[in-house]
């Protein structure tokens, strides 16, 4: 990236950071420090919810809900895996051997049981700007969504498939940036030192360092999760990534899905609100593909949960298996298409709401 053209994004990114919805700390709080002076984040940190990355039509526009209407919309999705978790039916019969069994049923999936709640508001979006919640795509951002989206249905070699498929990174946009959540494995683990924060997320245990008051790369080189530096400013931790390996455009878990490009400047912001809480803010600069940057917030709130390892690796036993599949498709002259478990889970969510 030109640095004319970083500096413009970095300035864009900063200025819209700051006009993110402020959010409070408790009355009276007083932030920790490490022993080397700086706003103390580490620990265990969950950041499930059932609020998506966009804004439902059926909110008509509104960024907060009641608490009433958030009862009712959580009521459904739990009723909802509550029924996918019963046991399964051995005698009953898929219309097509090998189709229909499904993928993972609600046991292994924790992606929250409550929608977002930032200086005591009910969300229902994770974003914030755009006032109406929604993705602000350009014409071309729009016809790249739709290319990768496509993309996703071919099965001609492993380098076609989704990363988290593949065990790259993790599914979705979970180690970031922006970190969002997925179906599992929702836990971010901080660990700081003077010049390094470490952001591990579950997911794919995806280890991202942050480089404390440093400089992007020149030449620059286009690692997963992109190149991190960061800074403290007053009670938080600020961090600017790009550089963005190309192969990570696509970002889809659940209802969370945006495309991004490898010059994509993502601003983000740490403030420690109480001892169980941190408010976590970002915004995207991409005008590659959007017409303005987007910015959205999430609370991570502590968790005791340990974070276990995710013993995924590339050239996992699955996707022989999804490529196997594939090929015994093509002999069969039959369109393959194995289940997604996380769209399928994704649309019983939407579905409940």
């Amino acid at each position: 990236m030109k640095i004319n053209q970083f500096l413009s994004l970095f300035v864009v990114t900063t200025v819209s950071l700051s006009a993110v919805n402020s959010f409070s700390a408790e009355a009276g709080y007083i932030t920790p420090r490490t022993e080397f002076g700086v706003p103390d984040l580490q620990g265990t940190w969950s950041i499930s919810t059932q609020t998506n990355l966009e804004r439902a039509q059926r909110f008509n526009g509104e960024l907060n809900i009641s608490e009433e209407e958030a009862i009712r919309i959580e009521a459904r999705v739990f009723a909802r895996a509550e029924a996918s978790n019963q046991p399964s039916d051995p005698n009953r019969k898929a219309p097509t051997a090998g189709r229909g069994v499904g993928g993972y049923n609600t046991f292994w999936m924790d992606p929250g049981e409550r929608l977002a709640v930032v200086n005591r508001e009910i969300r229902t979006s994770i974003l914030v700007e755009p006032a109406d919640g929604k993705l602000p795509y350009s014409e071309q951002g729009r016809a790249n969504l739709a290319t990768a989206m496509q993309l996703r249905q071919s099965f001609d070699g492993p380098e076609v498939r989704p990363l988290g498929e593949r065990c790259m990174v993790g599914f979705g946009s979970s180690g970031g940036p922006p970190k969002l959540p997925v179906l599992y494995n929702n836990n971010t683990e901080i660990v700081q030192t003077s010049n390094y924060v470490v952001l591990l997320a579950e997911m794919n245990h995806d280890a991202r360092i942050v480089r404390i008051n440093s400089e992007h790369q020149d030449p620059p080189m286009y690692p997963w999760l992109g190149d991190s530096i960061g800074y403290y400013e007053d009670n938080a931790l600020v961090v600017v990534t790009t550089n963005f390996h190309p192969q990570q455009s696509m970002r889809s878990s659940l209802e969370h899905r945006f495309y991004g490009s490898s010059a994509m400047v993502v601003t983000e912001k740490f403030t420690r609100t109480s001892d169980d809480s941190i408010l976590y803010q970002f915004t995207v600069a991409d005008f590659e593909n959007y017409s303005q940057p987007w910015s959205g917030e999430l609370p991570m709130n502590q968790t005791a949960k340990q974070v276990f390892e995710y013993a995924c690796h590339e050239g996992n036993y699955a996707l022989p298996g999804i490529l196997a599949g594939a090929r015994r498709g093509d002999a069969e002259g039959a369109a393959y298409a194995p289940t997604d478990p996380g769209l399928q889970n994704s649309n019983a969510i939407k579905r409940s709401q």
